[in-house]
């Protein structure tokens, strides 16, 4: 499993000993209500259930998941993760509240996408955002994600249907502003 740093993040492999900060952060519903197979309450048990899971996907060749670690004080931040389904990499990332508004979604999905890229060789990623939740659409406009389609989808912690928009990023995108200028600094591995 590779590992990443950002300028102010370390993407790695989930460990067991992350089970309390995930269940601290997918347990706040404000966190969970932007997820779609996220429930609520959201325990320790279940995040050792996520943690395992990411192992597994690894081990099967179907998913990359990163816990992101602040660098400065090594506390888990939230996650990031490449799925792969039916042939495509789906990119999804959750923050604990107390991060948000700080750009680490956004600096962690770049790194992932360029491992995507570069590493894999994907031609296109997937991503989702729900309703309710434009700072994620905004984390994946910043990165040339544009819409592809909108469906509705069952929220679990919602306990209902919300729209989820789906959006797609194609390699010769990744990291033009919309202007179609490329910026070097975005698609480095």
């Amino acid at each position: 499993m590779p590992s990443f740093e950002t300028e102010r993040l370390i993407l790695r492999a989930p460990r067991t000993s992350d089970a309390s900060a995930v269940a601290r952060w997918l347990g706040d519903y404000e966190v969970a209500r932007n997820m779609a197979a996220v429930t609520h309450p959201f325990t320790e048990d279940d995040a050792a259930v996520l943690i395992a899971k990411a192992a597994e996907g690894l081990a099967k060749g179907e998913a990359y998941a990163f816990a992101v670690e602040h660098k400065q004080t090594h506390e888990l931040v939230g996650m990031v993760t490449l799925s792969l389904s039916d042939g495509l990499y789906t990119l999804s990332y959750w923050l604990g509240r107390p991060y948000w508004g700080f750009g680490y979604a956004t600096e962690a999905a770049r790194k992932i996408v360029a491992f995507a890229f570069n590493t894999l060789k994907v031609e296109t990623v997937l991503a989702s955002w729900l309703d309710g939740n434009p700072a994620s659409e905004q984390v994946l406009e910043k990165l040339g994600f544009v819409p592809d389609r909108d469906y509705r989808e069952e929220v679990l912690a919602r306990g209902s249907l919300a729209w989820c928009h789906r959006m797609m990023l194609h390699r010769e995108n990744f990291g033009r502003k919309r202007s179609g200028r490329l910026q070097h600094e975005l698609v480095e591995a």
